[in-house]
């Protein structure tokens, strides 16, 4: 129904069109038959042998113990503050060693303290399980590092052997609120900002929290290779975020097989070096409490599990940058090769590595600032701290998972670069099939 004055210049041929390119930024063109056909015989036999190792290994629950009382292992209730006095530090710590005056040591400002000091005479409520109600004093001294104030809610742990007057004290405090508004207020910028996709990336950590607390922890706590579970567990928590968050597509399966091979050599890669440098797992209290517990766990295996896990989440985001990066590259200009390809996707991935790299180490480093300063405050040398096993093991976690990083960029773009240029538009190919009915409908429209 156009009028006379709006046909149109003569066409350009039909190859050199640009319309057929304009959805760049939405879901990727389709891939030919026969190249789904080559995907899915990698993918379907990889997410079936995941599906039998989660039923193989699927623990059913976590194993009882009986409870040591020390540390995490201690049976807790909720508490609340009902009502904070100020003593004089010498009326409520009798029984303690008179000091000697010498505020030069720490120990020596903390016995002063305890005997001159204004320490706190806090009254306990128990707000949760069968001893709801009863009351229990806590004395806080000046110089700790939890003050308790009056209304507010603290986590308190029971010890059932104790005499009464001692069966509950304060562990700590309660933050069940706090965490939970922020957690919300997550949640709604994910949703706000990134809308349809952030719901479904939302599902897909709820997917990977379900993974990791129903089955990897459970299943390493019943004696199973943490090795073994770690690397099913991955694998199920890698193809349920990417397919939920980025759509069964040829480009996201490319990013799963990008992705699965980088584990692969993270694995092979951590195993090396953990035995080769006699890291042991066991560094640390809690550490050293799982191994008392549960005697039987391979706590060197443990550790290789988490630098797997832990090198996923990054993994993921740097595979699927890349494949984006490698179609939309073949969108722009279709006739480039494989090779043509590479080259600017690998350009676009050096980038990726530098920050990622650098964001990888300084994480690592932030979590073990405390640490890092105990060894200055030693003034200890580098190669002393570094030859310590609890630093050598995060030294070992960060570098073999920066490996597998950079390793990624190569490979997933070589993958993307070749399944993208292998498809060729053919007779009765997926691009021909979606893209020739668009130009001869304008071609028919034109003419009227």
């Amino acid at each position: 129904m156009t009028s006379p004055q709006s046909d149109p210049a003569p066409q350009p041929p039909p190859q050199g069109h640009s319309h057929g390119h304009t959805h760049s930024h939405g879901p990727a063109a389709p891939v030919s038959r026969h190249l789904r056909k080559v995907i899915a015989a990698v993918l379907i036999p990889f997410a079936t042998a995941v599906v039998v190792g989660l039923i193989a290994f699927w623990p059913g629950g976590v194993p009882d113990h009986e409870r040591t009382g020390v540390g995490f292992d201690r049976q807790t209730q909720d508490g609340k503050v009902v009502q904070v006095v100020k003593v004089d530090c010498a009326d409520v710590n009798a029984a303690q060693v008179p000091p000697t005056g010498d505020t030069s040591t720490p120990s020596g400002r903390e016995a002063v303290n305890e005997q001159e000091g204004e320490c706190a005479k806090a009254t306990i409520e128990v707000t949760s399980g069968d001893d709801k109600g009863r009351t229990f004093v806590e004395v806080v001294q000046p110089d700790a590092p939890r003050q308790l104030k009056e209304g507010q809610g603290v986590v308190v742990a029971y010890a059932p052997d104790a005499p009464r007057d001692l069966q509950y004290s304060v562990t700590d405090v309660d933050r069940k609120i706090p965490m939970t508004v922020l957690a919300g207020i997550f949640a709604l910028a994910v949703v706000l900002v990134g809308r349809m996709r952030g719901v479904m990336a939302l599902v897909a950590l709820a997917v990977s929290f379900a993974v990791l607390t129903l089955f990897i922890l459970p299943a390493i706590l019943q004696g199973s290779n943490p090795l073994v579970v770690a690397v099913i567990g991955a694998s199920a928590i890698m193809l349920a975020a990417l397919y939920l968050c980025h759509g069964v597509t040829a480009r996201t399966s490319v990013a799963v097989v990008g992705t699965l091979i980088s584990l692969l050599l993270i694995g092979l890669l951590g195993s090396l070096f953990i035995g080769w440098a006699s890291l042991s797992g066991n560094t640390d209290d809690n550490t050293g409490l799982i191994h008392g517990l549960y005697p039987d766990i391979d706590m060197s295996g443990l550790l290789l599990a988490g630098i797997i896990i832990g090198s996923l989440g990054v993994l993921d985001d740097v595979t699927v940058t890349q494949t984006s990066a490698v179609w939309e590259l073949h969108q722009a200009d279709p006739e480039m090769g494989w090779k043509g390809l590479y080259r600017a996707g690998i350009r676009i991935g050096r980038d990726h590595i530098a920050s990622v790299v650098n964001t990888l180490v300084l994480a690592y480093a932030g979590a073990a600032l405390p640490l890092l300063l105990l060894f200055s405050i030693a003034q200890s040398s580098v190669g002393t701290v570094a030859n310590s096993e609890l630093v050598a093991e995060e030294i070992v976690r960060t570098l073999v998972g920066s490996i597998g990083l950079v390793a990624s960029v190569p490979v997933t773009t070589v993958l993307a670069a070749l399944v993208v240029s292998a498809d060729r538009p053919g007779p009765g190919g997926a691009q021909t099939a979606t893209a020739a009915p668009a130009r001869s409908g304008r071609g028919r429209r034109r003419k009227k």
